[in-house]
């Protein structure tokens, strides 16, 4: 079965002042390193967080002393899995061996159409 998993990534920016510059440095680099690894399959998005207030979404970006942690998603469909959690694994080991040191938590996964499922309704 193929699977659709999406991570999450807190990415360090440091000596950034812009909360938009610091975004565009995260995914900028992080597309970078998963393009050097081969790995242009992969979507990199910057993640929403909840206002703790009123609910609305903003980006995942918090400046502090000119550095910024911010939270990317990741998104990759893998091919072929046993089930859900081996996707999980497959997809955390191959983003997690392209992006060292940077850490990943898997906030959603969910199975997609194979080939021939999406044949046999046409």
């Amino acid at each position: 079965m193929n699977y659709l998993v999406a991570m999450e990534a807190a990415w360090l920016v440091r000596d950034v002042e812009d909360i938009d510059d610091a975004i565009g440095v995260a995914v900028s680099e992080a597309g970078k390193r998963l393009n050097e690894a081969d790995m242009d399959y992969v979507e990199v998005e910057v993640g929403a967080t909840g206002c703790p207030a009123c609910g609305e979404p903003f980006d995942s970006a918090f400046i502090a002393a000119d550095t910024a942690l911010v939270g990317l998603v990741l998104e990759m469909e893998v091919f072929n899995a046993e089930s859900t959690e081996h996707a999980q694994r497959i997809a955390k080991s191959e983003i997690g061996g392209a992006l060292r040191d940077v850490p990943l938590k898997v906030v959603e996964s969910f199975e997609t159409e194979t080939d021939e499922e999406s044949e046999a309704e046409a």
